[in-house]
């Protein structure tokens, strides 16, 4: 894709959101993903877990992978995780490949509760690894019984002299079955509901801690369902404090939820770039597809779409890196960036007719790609939840504010 298109990142850049460290870093990462994944898709499709560790590898050395990371000390790009420069690190290597941004994701979000609520010991036994990309980070926190109801965690963990026991099952866990340590969040049942859960990190060699099952999904990366029996975690590996665990989780997905806007929005513009070359390019009834005006009508709503995603992606973003709680916001990117992903790629698969679902072509492969994002880290209907009870909370306190004596 040209630097000059329309609807690529590069008009973007000159929005007030962006600082010149930002452009400059969308330039780098930019020229790194034209030189080094034009056949990451082709390679993930047969051996995902061996080209998982092979990407996580080359975005460390590459230095990537330390924007995930907070704090200098321990290996990240700067002291806080950078919201802005992690969205645009995710949009673009969705734009070049799947699993790449898979690989840079997971690394963040694995380790985000540790960048967030780690001891300094913690801190610096694992956060630099995953910034050089020596070792693979996963989230376990979604349960058979509880994955947009976190609340209804089942998994439990006992305390037991210096150390917490931990019994039950965690699924849909990306990294599964190829991480050196998961952030487990368990019941410790200080309180009911999310007020009684724990983190904890648990290395992947912990005796009592097996991968039950591999998950193959239609766009395919690394995903396990994991079972604790007995499984014994030092005390010293709990993040937080006790009963503290929900709050740490929904902090790192405030972070990482407006990445994964970030990343439908790279989807989506590759979409554009392989439907505007099919439109320029395909002869029938004597012009091209471009000519026609119905074409010409579903062009113009993929890059509304494109746009106004973007604005949602960056305000959530900058607001998130000037200190503000971006829930609402973070939720609004998320809902609009991949639903619309769905209908931009949805809308190029039809340009392409029946070429448009042959199996390996890049459209058909971003249409598995962007179904997964409409569920992860909250699910489309989730965020609407988000959303509206939020506005009623804000309006709950202007409206006692008003009535205050």
């Amino acid at each position: 894709m040209s630097a000059d298109n329309p609807i690529d990142l590069h008009s973007a850049l000159a929005w007030p959101f962006f600082e010149p460290r930002h452009r400059a870093l969308a330039e780098g990462i930019q020229a790194w993903c034209r030189a080094n994944l034009a056949h990451e898709n082709h390679k993930s499709q047969t051996d995902v877990d061996a080209t998982c560790r092979h990407l996580v590898r080359e975005l460390g050395a590459a230095g990537w992978l330390k924007y995930g990371v907070g704090g200098v000390a321990y290996g990240g790009h700067g002291d806080t995780i950078d919201t802005r420069a992690v969205c645009l690190l995710r949009e673009t290597l969705a734009k070049h490949s799947g699993l790449a941004d898979f690989a840079l994701a997971m690394q963040g979000l694995g380790s985000g509760a540790i960048s967030l609520g780690g001891t300094h010991e913690q801190k610096a036994r694992y956060l630099p690894r995953v910034a050089n990309g020596t070792a693979l980070a996963a989230f376990a926190l979604s349960e058979p019984e509880a994955g947009s109801d976190v609340a209804a965690m089942a998994l439990s963990a006992r305390e037991d002299g210096d150390a917490y026991v931990l019994d039950g099952d965690k699924t849909w866990i990306s990294n599964g079955g190829i991480a050196d340590f998961y952030v487990v969040f368990a019941r410790t049942g200080e309180a009911p509901g999310a007020r009684g859960i724990s983190a904890f990190i648990v290395d992947a060699d912990t005796r009592g801690l097996e991968i039950a099952e591999r998950i193959d999904v239609i766009a395919p990366h690394p995903l396990a369902r994991l079972h604790f029996a007995g499984a014994r975690v030092p005390r010293s590996q709990m993040l937080g404090a006790p009963g503290e665990g929900f709050k740490l989780a929904m902090r790192t997905l405030d972070i990482f939820r407006t990445s994964v806007a970030a990343a439908s929005l790279g989807f989506a513009r590759h979409a554009m770039a392989e439907g505007l070359a099919r439109a320029s390019s395909r002869k029938m009834f004597g012009q091209t597809l471009g000519d026609f005006q119905l074409t010409q009508a579903k062009l113009a709503q993929m890059a509304l779409t494109i746009d106004s995603s973007a604005l949602l992606v960056y305000r959530a973003a900058w607001l998130r890196d000037q200190g503000e709680n971006v829930t609402r916001e973070a939720a609004m990117a998320k809902w609009h960036a991949s639903e619309g992903a769905q209908q931009v790629i949805d809308a190029a698969v039809q340009l392409f007719g029946g070429m448009g679902v042959q199996s390996g072509t890049a459209v058909e492969m971003l249409y598995r790609e962007i179904r997964a994002l409409r569920i992860y880290e909250g699910a489309t209907e989730v965020q609407q939840l988000i959303i509206g009870r939020d506005l009623l909370k804000a309006h709950a306190a202007v409206a006692a504010k008003e009535t205050a004596p």
